[in-house]
């Protein structure tokens, strides 16, 4: 019998490389729970924001791109200047893996990368400051501003429209990690435009400035790239209906319980937002809860994956529900954050 290729089996030949990684893959993990799986997320922030500053003419080809990145901003980046014509130049956090380093090295990527440190600010910091000197010497370069900019939103309406083909009519809730917010807001206002009632469900580590819960330790959870130790002006609390805060070892919890119940090899921030969308979705049966699986699983081998016979079972998990950042309290808490505002402490 002749192979036949199935109808949802996309059989596209792309120009480039970035067409083919945005696209994610939905896989149903239970009746009201599908994960959105990407290689690498930030390809379409990157894809946006690079687009729009080529239209209205403040870059252009040759130019040079520069910003801060714990890993996989920086290799979207630099596959979209190499699109486009573009250098980049990436001031690496200490997390930046090997692997990481080397593709953009591969790609042309001018990468300097700071030196080992356990205090995340500190981290944060000093990436900032390096930019800030590099601007200074090379005023020609363009910052790109992956926390701050809100162009890095843009991309994201492509998604939306990809998602509401993909589930049509299915009354929703969007489950992800915080992160820059950037991808939060950007899936989540075109979404609205067609249902106004969806939830955006933010899932945050605890020591992240992001919701207020920076008086806990737990710099292992805002290094893997959910939770910031620095304001983010792409970070919109009023989009956000619930909040829910985990400890690293949570997290841990629901990355390996997402491989070991779905053969889904994905990174910390999914595991995450998987454990927090399965307590939502027992609570919210009438939704269809969405899980936004930022990247995979391959720049947390060590640090998570290698762990996995001390993992937590997420099935005994549950959160601490709270009404104010007062009561929050590890390894989980949860909060309805009803679309307010937040503008720290």
């Amino acid at each position: 019998m002749p192979f036949q290729v199935p109808p949802d089996v996309s059989t596209t030949v792309h120009g480039h490389v970035t067409d083919a990684l945005r696209a994610p893959s939905l896989i149903r993990l239970s009746d009201n729970v599908v994960l959105l799986r990407f290689e690498t997320l930030k390809i379409y922030a990157a894809l946006g924001a690079v687009q729009a500053l080529l239209a209205d003419g403040t870059v252009r080809p040759g130019d040079t791109l520069v910003d801060s990145s714990s890993g996989i901003y920086a290799l979207a980046l630099a596959m979209v200047c190499h699109r486009y014509g573009l250098r980049c130049h990436i001031v690496a956090s200490t997390t930046v893996t090997p692997a990481i380093r080397a593709q953009l090295e591969i790609l042309g990527t001018k990468v300097d990368q700071m030196p080992a440190e356990s205090d995340l600010r500190l981290d944060q910091d000093r990436r900032i400051e390096r930019v800030h000197q590099l601007l200074r010497a090379n005023p020609e370069m363009h910052w790109m501003r992956q926390y701050h900019d809100p162009a890095h939103r843009l991309g994201y309406a492509e998604l939306a429209d990809l998602v509401r083909v993909a589930l049509p009519g299915v009354p929703l809730a969007v489950v992800a990690g915080v992160g820059t917010g950037a991808s939060s807001a950007g899936l989540i206002q075109p979404l609205r435009q067609h249902d106004p009632s969806i939830p955006l469900v933010g899932v945050q580590p605890f020591g992240s400035v992001s919701f207020g819960s920076e008086r806990f330790q737990d710099p292992e959870a805002i290094i893997a790239g959910i939770g910031s130790a620095i304001p983010f002006g792409n970070i919109r609390p009023e989009l956000y209906d619930q909040v829910h805060w985990l400890t690293f070892r949570y997290a841990v919890a629901g990355t390996i319980g997402l491989m070991r119940a779905h053969a889904v090899f994905a990174g910390l921030s999914t595991g995450a937002s998987y454990l927090v969308a399965a307590w939502e979705a027992r609570r919210h049966p009438e939704r269809t809860h969405l899980i936004i699986g930022a990247d995979t699983g391959h720049r947390y081998v060590e640090t998570v994956f290698a762990r996995h016979r001390d993992a937590l079972d997420p099935g005994r998990l549950k959160p601490t529900e709270i009404d104010s950042l007062d009561d929050l309290t590890p390894d989980w808490s949860a909060m309805g954050w009803g679309r307010r505002r937040y503008s720290g402490t």
